[in-house]
Parts: C-alpha cells; structure tokens; sequence
C-alpha cells in the first residue's frame, strides 16, 4: 500500500458511534464507489467511497458493508462483502483483499465474498423495521451520473418496497466532522508533504515559467512522499487569473511584477489538506502588494481566534466581514460612505471578498459537517480569506488547516511560510 494505514482499532470506534445512534431493529448499507470510464477501454483512477472508507478502512472497489447492531446472530452484527479474488485478478490487477485482510484492515470478523450479498441480506432483512440507506447529501453535491449508491437505493426500494427506508447522511455528518487523533495525524501528513511542495516551487518559480510547470512541480514532491497527488484539482493563477475564484486551467505563463496564487493541497491516505499561498513571481513583492498580503494576512489570524467550540458558524463569518471591512478601509479600497449604505444582504466588503472563509476538512476536501450546530472541539476548518483587485490584476488568498480544541486551535499548516518577508527571504535565498 502506497500510504500508511489507519489502526482497525478507529474503524471498529467509526462503527461504534454510527451504531449507537441508528434506532432499535435498523440496518444499514453503505457501498464503495464505482471504477468510472472514460472511453474505449480507459478508466478513472479509483476514490473510494467516503463514508466506507470512513466506517471500515476498506480502500477498494465493489465493497458493501452492512451495520445491523440488533442483528439475532452475532456474526451478522457487522458484515463485509468484498469482492473475490483469484490468481488471475491478481495477475492482471494485482493482489485484492482477502477475506483475512479485510478483518485486519477493518476490524470486522464476518466477511463475505461481494456475489453473495443479495442472498445473505435477503435473509438479514427479516429481522429489521428500519433500513438505513446511504447517499452523497453536501450541500455542494450535484451529479448527473447515477453512482453505485443510487443504484443500490432504486433495487432496495423496488425489491423490499414495504419497508420504512431512513437516512444515514446526518448521523454520519454528525459523527465525522468530529475527528479522532488518529485522523488528525493524517491530515497532518498530508499537510507536511503540501509543505515540501511549496518549499520545493518557491525555488522554482521566476517570471517565464508557465503556471502548469508549477503544478507539475507540486505534483512531482506530493507523489515522491507516497501521496497519490492532489486533494482537488490545484489553482495555479498568476496575474489577473488569481481574481478567477475557480480557475483551474494554469496555462498562463507568470509575469514579471504578478503577483502568483496557489491553491493546493496533497491528499495522504484518502484525507486532504488545502493550502493557499501567494508569492511574487519576480522574488518581491511591490508596497502595494505587500500590503494587500498583509491586510489578508491579519484578517486569517483574526479568523483563527474566532473558531472556538460553541461558535456558530454564521456568527463567525459575519465577525470575519467586520475585519475585512477594516483592512478594506485601511487599503482604500472602500470608504465609510460605502459601508453606511451597504445592503446588509451583500455587505461592502463582499465587492472585493466574496467566498466564504472557512469550511469543514477531512476525507473530503469540503468536507461534511453540521453547519447549523455550535462548532466542538476536533472540528478541523479552513481559514481562507482573500481579496481580490480586478482593476489591479491582484488577488490574494491565504489559507491553513486548523484543528479546534477546548481552549485555541492547532494550526496544521503552523510550519508552512506564511509572512510576506519569508515567502520573499526563501525565493532569494
């Protein structure tokens, strides 16, 4: 395995909290992603499953896994089906799990080959009232390709149509925006090989370069350091590109005198991290620059000390627009006049700060979580406000990971250069 695994010992945990909240006589379904096409007889690298990966560690293909804690057989308490291997998979595709592996990555003693799961539910059925089925509920999710969880939905329905169907999408946004150590640590190592990365392209980057070299060069660190790339699709955006909120093309060539923003993180062991630095293509950055950078910069250290357990969202993104309205104020970017007449709806600030400064991180990039409930401690957020100059081809955004713990925060991201002067001082050293 390219990343170093996770203990069973959390997955078991994973099961345990999931199964404590699911109501008496409830059974539950959770199944892998799809291996997508692409055309003639190519394919998509394969991503697991979020919420499969999270309750049993299992990181391939064509695996169910079903939780049914009042289950009358012990050994039905928990199942795995994986898919069934032979010498010719492990030919052509390499070694899969075995029935022995899959307990020792999971945890779970009872493990059954994948062709048998219609059978053995079929019997499990009986004993239940409420079955729990999965589905990809983000309040950013949209698809228009029906995955491997839809289509287990539609033939649950239409086989056992006279059973009471509920979903397990809050208990488990519940459960994992609250990360456990072990978690925490991935994410941390995933954040330390985004570290080598930027420390390797800050020696790389001068004007001429083109944007995709610079993301071949975070590529190259993420895969030397047994991460299998980018947790999202990396923005390498120089000049006016960095006003594109979303571009994601890097086939810009940077600039002398542009400033150059990057967004990017590496993925470890299915959990990301997300990182956005800004650094001066030409090795200094302008007064001009340098101070939009750090009127940013004084907005994401502000940020990081309102994130505290019993804080609600909402509260903390309106506290965060009060302080960008200083440092927009301060930059002369806006003027007493524009914020006494703003629409409280689309305040001032918004003109040149217009996302959101913080979300939920983990498996996934934007990850789930209970947005409408205080934040708790092992909450882990993003802290990414920016601004953005259209008329002066400069946008800047800074962002770290961060962990909120009863009292402060742990940054993830703390040993990654983040000063104006040191970004400068590490290209010109």
């Amino acid at each position: 395995m390219r990343y170093q695994a996770l203990s069973k010992e959390l997955y078991i945990k994973n099961r345990s909290k999931f199964a404590s909240l699911l109501p008496p006589k409830s059974i539950a379904i959770f199944t892998s992603n799809d291996i997508m096409p692409t055309s003639a007889d190519g394919s998509m690298p394969f991503k697991q499953a979020s919420d499969i990966f999270y309750l049993s560690g299992v990181d391939q293909e064509e695996t169910i896994l079903v939780v049914f804690p009042d289950s009358l057989h012990e050994k039905h308490r928990e199942i795995l089906f994986v898919r069934e291997t032979n010498a010719e998979i492990a030919i052509w595709e390499g070694s899969k799990l075995t029935k022995e592996s899959a307990l020792e990555v999971s945890g779970i003693r009872t493990v059954y080959w994948t062709d048998q799961f219609e059978k053995i539910f079929h019997a499990l059925i009986s004993e239940a009232q409420l079955v729990f089925l999965n589905s990809n509920e983000h309040t950013r999710a949209s698809s228009e390709v029906e995955t491997r969880e839809m289509r287990l939905s539609k033939w649950m329905r239409k086989k056992y149509p006279h059973y009471r169907y509920e979903r397990s999408a809050p208990i488990m946004h519940r459960i994992r925006s609250v990360k456990e150590a072990e978690e925490i640590e991935q994410m941390q190592r995933a954040c330390d090989i985004t570290k080598s990365g930027l420390e390797r392209v800050l020696k790389f980057i001068k004007p001429g370069v083109m944007e995709y070299e610079i993301e071949a060069e975070f590529a190259h660190e993420f895969l030397r350091q047994g991460s299998r790339g980018f947790a999202y699709t990396p923005i390498i955006a120089s000049g006016f590109n960095a006003c594109v909120l979303h571009y994601i093309e890097n086939e810009a060539q940077c600039q002398a005198g542009d400033v150059l923003l990057m967004d990017v993180g590496a993925e470890y062991g299915n959990y990301a991290s997300d990182m956005t630095r800004c650094v001066p293509v030409s090795g200094r950055f302008t007064s001009r620059q340098k101070d939009v950078y750090n009127g940013v910069l004084s907005v994401m250290k502000g940020a990081m000390g309102l994130l505290k357990p019993g804080v609600f969202m909402h509260e903390y993104h309106a506290q965060v627009g009060e302080l960008m309205t200083r440092e927009l104020l301060n930059l002369g970017l806006i003027d007493q006049h524009d914020v006494a007449k703003q629409n409280p709806d689309w305040p001032a600030y918004k003109k040149y700060f217009m996302h959101g400064t913080s979300h939920f991180l983990g498996i996934d990039v934007h990850d789930v979580g209970l947005w409408n409930e205080p934040i708790q401690a092992g909450h882990v957020f993003t802290v990414e406000p920016g601004i953005y100059i259209r008329e002066e081809n400069l946008g800047i955004r800074l962002e770290n990971d961060i962990v909120i713990q009863e009292n402060g925060f742990r940054d993830l991201m703390g040993h990654i250069p983040l000063e104006a002067e040191e970004i400068e001082d590490l290209m010109n050293g």
